[in-house]
C-alpha cells in the first residue's frame, strides 16, 4: 500500500511512517521542505494528490510549544496550520481520478467538555464551547469529502489524547522536571487525564488505512484515540515518578500555568475528560500499552 503523510515529519508521523514501512507499505511525506520520499504542500496543490492507497494528515503547529506566547498570532497558526492542511489534502482527494480508499485525520479530545464524571465515548454529542474544541469542529468539518468520494474513500477521524513517548509530545518537556525531582500534580491532580503511548496511535491510525470492508459509508468514522485505562492527572504523576523512582512532591498551582501557558492552552492540562475508546476497541485494535505503568515503562527504559 502507498501512503501520503501530511505532517509526517513530526513525532506522531515519525512513528507512523516507522510502522508503515517495517509492515512493507511505501511513505510519502508531505512536507514545507523538498526531500526523497517527500513532497511539498505546494506541489500537492499544483501537482494534485500523488497515486496512494492511504492519505493521513497529522500536520498542526504544536499546541503546547513551550517557545511560543499564547497570543492571536499563535491561535491563528493553530487554526490555519490544521484546517488549511486537512482542507488541501481533502480537495486533492476529491479531485482525484482514483482516490484513496482510506484518509485518515487525528484530532484531539478537546471537543469533550471537561468534567470529573461525565464519560464520553465516539457517540456522544457535543457543540463548541471554548477556543480549542471550535478549532476541532471546523478542523473535524474540513476534513469532509463531497459525497461522490465517499462511497469509495473511507472517512476516519482519530480523536487523539495526550500522546505519550520518547522522542516528543507531552513527554519531552515532563521527564527532565521528573528527573531533577520537581515533578507534581498540575492542580488539584483530580482532572481526568486521557492519553496513548506514541506506538499505539500510530497503530491506531493503520488500523485506520486498511481498506473498507465493504461500502464506506457517507460519514466520518470517529475513534477515541486513547488508551482503555482511565487515569487522573495524580495518578500519572505518582507513576511516573515511581517508575523514573524520584519524587512528585512539588504541585503546581493552576495559576501558574495560567499565566505560563495562557488559560486558554492551559486548560488542556488543568482539566479534563473521561474518554472511553469503545468504538476503537469494538474495532478489533489490540493496545500494546493499555495501561500506565506499561506505557512509562517502555518511554523510561528505551
Amino acid at each position: 500500500m502507498r501512503v501520503l503523510i501530511g505532517g509526517g515529519s513530526g513525532f506522531v508521523g515519525r512513528e507512523l511512517t516507522r510502522l508503515l514501512k517495517n509492515k512493507g507499505h511505501e511513505v510519502t511525506v508531505i512536507s514545507r521542505q523538498p526531500g526523497p520520499g517527500k513532497i511539498t504542500w505546494g506541489e500537492l496543490e499544483s501537482h494534485g494528490l500523488p497515486p496512494c492507497e492511504g492519505a493521513v494528515n497529522l500536520a498542526g503547529e504544536n499546541l503546547m510549544n513551550p517557545l511560543r506566547w499564547w497570543n492571536e498570532s499563535y491561535k491563528k497558526d493553530l487554526f490555519s496550520s490544521r484546517i488549511d492542511t486537512t482542507k488541501s489534502l481533502a480537495q486533492a482527494i476529491a479531485a482525484s481520478p482514483n482516490p484513496p480508499h482510506s484518509w485518515v485525520v487525528v484530532s484531539g479530545v478537546a471537543c469533550y467538555k471537561p468534567s470529573l464524571t461525565a464519560e464520553y465515548t465516539e457517540e456522544s454529542e457535543w457543540t463548541p464551547f471554548d477556543i480549542l474544541s471550535k478549532l476541532l469542529k471546523e478542523w473535524e468539518a474540513s476534513a469532509l469529502l463531497p459525497e461522490n468520494v465517499t462511497n469509495t474513500t473511507k472517512q476516519v477521524v482519530i480523536r487523539s489524547g495526550a500522546v505519550l513517548g520518547r522522542d516528543g509530545g507531552a513527554m519531552k518537556q515532563m521527564l527532565l522536571p521528573f528527573w531533577l525531582g520537581l515533578g507534581g500534580t498540575l492542580g488539584s491532580g483530580r482532572q481526568p487525564f486521557p492519553w496513548i503511548h506514541v506506538s499505539d496511535l500510530a497503530g491506531l491510525i493503520a488500523h485506520a488505512l486498511e481498506p473498507p470492508a465493504d461500502t464506506p459509508s457517507p460519514s466520518q468514522q470517529v475513534f477515541n484515540g486513547v488508551a482503555p485505562a482511565l487515569n487522573t492527572n495524580l495518578e500519572f504523576t505518582k507513576e511516573l515518578g515511581r517508575v523514573l523512582r524520584r519524587p512528585t512532591i512539588f504541585p503546581v498551582p493552576a495559576f501558574v500555568m495560567n499565566t505560563l501557558m495562557g488559560s486558554e492552552r492551559a486548560v488542556v492540562l488543568m482539566e479534563g475528560q473521561k474518554v472511553i475508546p469503545k468504538r476503537t476497541q469494538e474495532a478489533g485494535f489490540q493496545y500494546k500499552y493499555p495501561d500506565l505503568t506499561s506505557a512509562l515503562k517502555e518511554i523510561v527504559e528505551s
